[in-house]
């Protein structure tokens, strides 16, 4: 059986994250991963406190399996975090920022935390503020990015300072290949973005999901470029026809001009919020306007998403696929050995 250190940290079968997509990773796929014996990350995209309650209870609704929770740290969360505590969640999760102000209330709550990081020296201070795991995101990852390095130079590097806290690689991923890779390189887990941005389950709107299956690995772009209300912040999006017509000029999307027109409109909470110009909002099942100028967040491992799939159907192709890759590997191995002399 395909088992690590984080299967028995966190009381899972297979060391399978879903990544916390804003907009797209809902109770639905978060559990749907959980169920399958992966480990789900609900995104609060950006949802006030009393809405991500009313999310984890439905969560739990639909999984009595270990699942986690992400902040993102260029938000207030202070609420947030005291909503998860209160809860009881299984896992907090934090990015973009340094989460060593919660650990001890977190901890003392019974609760393991994970923190994302984009380079070696966040690693480091991640590892000395006393997280659970740590997930090391490659630069080749959908969504915002915290760092410029691939991840298969970032991982074993990530790996060999922060020994011996687990960690994850993030970034690229989205077959057996990729698992079994991110293994071979030290890490002790993977996590899944774009893959499933591609199920029945995501939250993703249908034509965000089409974009990213007839999507290549050389259909992306790392950029700033959707920066209203969060800017400077690098992010890797599909290259639309919007995104081409305006990636010359990013430095207009992180302005926040009050006079950009409004191209749509999105759910947040209860309420329906106008989705202007360079809002970095990717579109959900509750979107609707110009879908194709807005925020279609996704990796470059979109070259390898070719068709919508259930996420346990993915999680359990991972898990066979990745056996079955190392079982080959060994008869390899004792291939070569039969020529020792």
């Amino acid at each position: 059986m395909l088992k690590t250190r984080v299967c028995d940290l966190l009381g899972i079968e297979y060391p399978i994250f879903a990544a916390p997509m804003g907009f797209v990773t809902g109770p639905e796929l978060a559990a749907a991963v959980s169920n399958a014996g992966g480990f789900g990350i609900l995104s609060f995209s950006g949802n006030p406190p009393i809405t991500l309650r009313k999310r984890i209870r439905h969560l739990r609704d639909l999984t009595d399996k270990p699942f986690g929770v992400n902040l993102l740290q260029h938000y207030p969360i202070e609420e947030h975090v005291k909503v998860c505590l209160e809860e009881r969640i299984p896992v907090l999760s934090f990015f973009w920022g340094d989460p060593s102000p919660y650990i001890q209330m977190t901890h003392d709550a019974g609760i393991k935390i994970i923190n994302q990081v984009g380079s070696v020296d966040e690693a480091i201070k991640s590892s000395r503020s006393g997280v659970d795991i740590i997930i090391a995101q490659g630069v080749e990852a959908g969504g915002h990015i915290a760092g410029e390095v691939g991840a298969i130079s970032l991982v074993p590097r990530v790996v060999d300072v922060v020994s011996p806290v687990p960690v994850v690689a993030a970034g690229g991923i989205a077959d057996a290949r990729g698992l079994v890779a991110a293994l071979a390189l030290g890490a002790e887990g993977v996590v899944l973005g774009t893959r499933l941005l591609a199920t029945p389950e995501s939250s993703a709107h249908p034509i965000y999901k089409q974009k990213v299956i007839e999507a290549t690995e050389k259909d992306t772009v790392r950029t700033t470029l959707f920066g209203y209300g969060w800017p400077n912040a690098p992010h890797r999006t599909l290259r639309t026809r919007f995104v081409e017509k305006w990636i010359e000029q990013e430095s207009r999307g992180n302005e926040s001009r009050p006079d950009e027109p409004v191209i749509g409109e999105t759910k947040i909470g209860d309420h329906s919020v106008p989705v202007l110009r360079f809002m970095g909002f990717p579109p959900s099942i509750d979107a609707s306007g110009d879908i194709e100028s807005m925020n279609l967040l996704a990796g470059q491992s979109a070259g390898l998403v070719n068709e919508i799939k259930p996420a346990a159907v993915i999680v359990q192709e991972l898990v066979e696929g990745a056996e079955k890759i190392m079982k080959r590997m060994n008869r390899f191995l004792s291939n070569r050995q039969s020529y020792t002399y």
